[in-house]
């Protein structure tokens, strides 16, 4: 696994190639992760893909500037640089690849399928983000209001904790949820750079309603992949986003919790990369 650095606007980003196939595969990690969470599926497949695997705004070794939203424009105009920078024959050619991404990185995933569905060969969600709009994430990062009240518990969360608690004592909450909240927002540190990460990525928003015309117009495939102990990303988003798009999109469900993008489940994971 090679690992290369690219300027842009100001900001550094990181991002990791591995493999050595003519079909180019573009990857985005989840939450708190970086890109090479994917470097085992080299092993597996790194004689059919070329893997691009990034690094997001605030995560692993990219350096992103604090006051810029990372947008749509942001992520196609990296992309273009990382292929330009990493021609083969085939990508010469066509120019088109594979997207994967994990939780977060689904949503992000789905971002940018939806401004460029045409260079897209295929689409790979891993218990993906973005299916489903959550209401404090709108709350905390599409409104005034929100993110200044956002801003202010990462400073004093007190309260917040407080809040967690009765939420989680009514039954609104599991206590899934309520753990990855507390390992989160437990100290400064993790308290600083959820702010951040959520604040610089609130524009990557997907429309499902054009995503799901582009799957048909394009006949994208699509492969939905959950875990079926999942309490934080939970499978029946997946069937909800399929409906209508039958024809092209399918669902795994493994035994796993969230955390789907793990060597131990390359069984079930490897057909989905491959057919």
């Amino acid at each position: 696994m090679d690992q290369h650095f690219l300027s842009y606007n100001g900001s550094q980003i990181c991002y990791y190639r591995f493999g050595h196939g003519l079909r180019a595969l573009i990857c985005f990690h989840g939450f708190g992760e970086d890109g090479t969470v994917y470097n085992f599926l080299e092993k597996y497949s790194g004689d059919q893909f070329s893997f691009y695997s990034i690094d997001l705004p605030f995560h692993g070794k990219t350096r992103w500037k604090d006051d810029q939203d990372f947008t749509t424009r942001d992520l196609q105009n990296i992309i273009k640089e990382i292929m330009d920078q990493n021609k083969t024959s085939l990508q010469q050619v066509n120019k088109a690849y594979t997207l994967l991404g994990f939780s977060l990185g689904g949503r992000v995933a789905l971002r940018l399928y939806q401004s460029q569905p045409e260079k897209i060969t295929k689409l790979i969600l891993l218990a993906p983000d973005g299916l489903k709009v959550n209401f404090w994430y709108w709350l905390s990062t599409q409104t005034w209001v929100g993110v200044q009240l956002f801003s202010f518990t990462m400073k004093y969360p007190g309260w917040f904790f407080a809040f967690i608690k009765i939420l989680k004592k009514t039954g609104f909450i599991n206590a899934s949820v309520c753990k990855f909240v507390n390992y989160y927002i437990g100290n400064e540190t993790a308290r600083q750079l959820l702010f951040q990460r959520w604040i610089s990525l609130r524009k990557l928003i997907p429309d499902l309603k054009l995503i799901k015309n582009s799957i048909r117009l394009h006949a994208t495939p699509t492969r939905l992949v959950y875990g079926k102990f999942d309490r934080i990303i939970l499978p029946v988003r997946g069937h909800l986003f399929q409906k209508d798009i039958e024809e092209f999109c399918t669902i795994t469900i493994i035994k796993s919790g969230h955390q789907v993008i793990h060597e131990s489940h390359i069984e079930e994971i490897l057909p989905v990369l491959l057919h």
